[in-house]
Order: C-alpha cells, then sequence, then structure tokens
C-alpha cells in the first residue's frame, strides 16, 4: 500500500492512502513510537531486545520540523528535540493507523 497524500498539521499526520483509506496520526504517538533502534531497541541473533534507558520527552519533541521521503517505502521525521533517525515504513504507518483507528495505546 502506498499512500497518494501525506500532510502534516500542529498536531498529527495526515495519510491518505491508495486503496482511499485516511489516516490521521497524532505526532505524539508517533514520536513516542519511533521505530529506531535508540527508541525501540535493537535484536541481537538470538532475539533478546536491547532497550536504551527512557529518556523524558521536552516541549518540543513532538513538533515535526521536517518530514523527508526516503527511497520509495518511507519518510524520515526530524522531530523539535533534534531527533531524525527514525524511518517510519509505510508498512509501519499502516499499523499505526490500525491502532490508532481501534483506540490501542500501541502501534
Amino acid at each position: 500500500m502506498q499512500p497518494v497524500d501525506i500532510t502534516p498539521f500542529p498536531n498529527e499526520l495526515a495519510i491518505r492512502w491508495s486503496d482511499g483509506r485516511e489516516d490521521f496520526l497524532p505526532l505524539e504517538t508517533l514520536r513516542r513510537f519511533c521505530p529506531c533502534a535508540g527508541c525501540l531497541g535493537e535484536k541481537d541473533i538470538f532475539g533478546t531486545t536491547y532497550k536504551p534507558p527512557e529518556k523524558p520527552y521536552g516541549p518540543h519533541a513532538f513538533q515535526l520540523k521536517r518530514l523527508g521521503p526516503v527511497g520509495g517505502y518511507a519518510v524520515q521525521p526530524v522531530w523539535g528535540d533534534g531527533h531524525g533517525t527514525g524511518l517510519y515504513t509505510w508498512e509501519w504507518l499502516r499499523r499505526v493507523g490500525d491502532a490508532v483507528s481501534a483506540g490501542s495505546p500501541n502501534p
């Protein structure tokens, strides 16, 4: 599934998909669940996940400063706190949209 339009708003990211579905993803959710290894951790070859210590989010952490394309499969946001290593794939964004629609706090 591919997005046909991605529009950032002050508190959410609106995505219109090629199948007609529209998702409105809260920026706070996207930042808190950044899929990079520095935020969600990384697995070793045995499947053990190593997570970094929890970091408090400052007042600018949920402000989207830039959103750049990565190939034809993802976007890479840069957040107001300077964080910008997460690659948000189309598949991951759809899963977040499913979780938000279902009212789940975790994607």
